[in-house]
C-alpha cells in the first residue's frame, strides 16, 4: 500500500491550483519527482460517460498531433488496461508492461504507436470519487528506462481519490459564468472512416469557443477538438459493439457556458454502422444540475432533497414525501448547507438550481 505521506505534496499542489489545467500542471510537476517519466498527459472527464473533456494537458508529446489515433485505438481497438475497465477496477491505476508480462506489445495501442514513438512503459490511472470519473492520466517511460514499479503505481493510485476530488470542484458554477446567446443546435456529420463531412454555422460556433486542446485535423478546413472526436469514437465504438456506454460530453466554454455533444452512429443502407450524426447544443438545466450536484459531493438522497426544497415543500412534506423522518430530513439539509456553502434554503436553490436554469434558458 503506498505511504499516504508521499501524497502530501502532490495534493498540496493540487490544493493551490486555480483551475484544471492549472491543476493538472502542479499535479504533474510534483509527481515527477516520485516517480519519474519522460512525457505525460492529463484530461478532465465527464463524470457520468467517462469520456475525455476539457481541459487536457500534453507534455513532451509534440503538440499533441498522435492524440486523434491514441483515443481511435482507445475505443475500437482491443487494448490492454482500457480506461473505461480501470474505472471499474478495485485499484485505478496500472501499468503496461506489469500488465503484458513484459511483453507490452499484446496491447494493440503498442503496437500501433507507443513503440513507434519510443514508449517502453506506460502508467495510466482514473482519478475518480467511488465510481464517478473525474479524470485521466497516462505517465510515459521512453526506451531505456525502467518500466513502473508496483511501489509507482500504488502511490498514482493513492492520488486517484484526492486529485478526483479537487478536481471536481472546477465544474462548480462560478459568477464569471458567461451566458447563451442561441440555444440552436450545431451538427456535424462524420462518414464511418471518421471524416468530418458537413458542418452547419452554429457548430462552428460552438466549436471556436471551445478552450485550446489537441485536435484532429478535417477536411472542413476546421480541427475537430479532442473532446468532440471521442464522442464520434464512443458512437462508433457502441454501434460495432465495443461498449454498451453513452457517446455523450458536458464541455465548458472559454467564457464559462456548458455545452453537451453527443453523438450517434447512424445505420446504412446494408444495416452496418455508418456515418455519425453528432450534435452540440446547450447544456438542459437537468445536465448542468447533475455535474453541480457531483461537484459538491452530494449524494442522490441529498439531490432529492434539494430538488424538494426548490418545489417549496417544507420539512414535514419532504420528510413524507421520501418516506423519512423530519429529523432525518433537517440532518441532510444541514449536509446539503454545509457542502454548498449556504446557510438557507433560499440559498441551496439558487447555487445548485438557479444559475443553470438562467443559462439553459437565455
Amino acid at each position: 500500500m503506498s505511504d499516504p505521506r508521499r501524497h502530501a505534496g502532490v495534493v498540496a499542489a493540487a490544493e493551490r491550483a486555480g483551475g484544471a489545467l492549472d491543476l493538472f500542471t502542479r499535479a504533474s510537476a510534483r509527481l515527477r519527482r516520485l516517480v519519474p517519466f519522460d512525457a505525460a498527459v492529463w484530461t478532465a472527464t465527464d463524470p457520468e460517460t467517462g469520456l475525455v473533456t476539457a481541459p487536457m494537458l500534453v507534455e513532451n508529446l509534440g503538440s499533441g498531433e498522435g492524440c486523434g489515433a491514441y483515443w481511435e485505438s482507445e475505443f475500437l481497438e482491443e487494448n490492454v488496461l482500457p480506461f473505461r475497465d480501470l474505472t471499474r477496477a478495485a485499484v485505478p491505476a496500472a501499468a503496461l508492461r506489469a500488465a503484458t508480462g513484459g511483453v507490452p506489445a499484446r496491447s494493440a495501442r503498442y503496437r500501433r504507436l507507443l513503440g513507434a514513438q519510443g514508449v517502453d512503459d506506460e502508467l495510466r490511472a482514473v482519478l475518480r470519487v467511488g465510481d464517478r470519473p473525474w479524470g485521466l492520466v497516462s505517465l510515459f517511460r521512453m526506451h531505456g528506462g525502467a518500466e513502473f514499479a508496483p511501489d509507482e503505481v500504488a502511490l498514482l493510485a493513492g492520488l486517484s481519490e484526492p486529485l478526483a476530488g479537487r478536481l471536481r470542484r472546477f465544474a462548480r458554477p462560478s459568477g464569471s459564468d458567461g451566458a447563451e446567446g442561441s440555444s440552436a443546435p450545431g451538427l456535424l456529420l462524420l462518414d464511418p472512416d471518421g471524416e468530418a463531412t458537413s458542418i452547419n454555422e452554429e457548430a462552428r460556433r460552438y466549436l471556436a469557443r471551445l478552450p485550446d486542446g489537441p485536435s484532429v485535423p478535417s477536411a472542413l478546413g476546421l480541427n475537430l477538438p479532442i473532446w468532440v472526436a471521442g464522442a464520434a469514437l464512443q458512437a462508433r465504438a457502441i454501434a460495432l459493439g465495443r461498449d454498451r456506454g453513452s457517446a455523450r460530453v458536458r464541455i465548458r466554454t472559454v467564457d464559462g457556458v456548458w455545452l453537451t455533444c453527443h453523438a450517434s452512429c447512424l445505420t446504412g443502407l446494408d444495416g452496418k454502422p455508418g456515418p455519425v450524426a453528432l450534435v452540440i447544443e446547450p447544456a438542459a438545466a437537468a445536465d448542468l444540475t447533475g455535474i453541480v450536484a457531483e461537484a459538491y459531493g452530494l449524494t442522490p438522497r441529498e439531490l432529492e432533497v434539494a430538488h424538494l426544497v426548490a418545489r417549496g415543500l417544507p420539512t414535514a412534506e419532504i420528510a413524507s414525501a421520501l418516506f423519512l423522518s423530519p429529523h432525518t430530513v433537517r440532518d441532510h439539509l444541514k449536509a446539503l448547507f454545509g457542502k454548498t456553502a449556504v446557510s438557507s434554503r433560499v440559498g441551496l436553490v439558487a447555487r445548485l438550481f438557479a444559475e443553470q436554469h438562467r443559462q439553459a434558458t437565455t
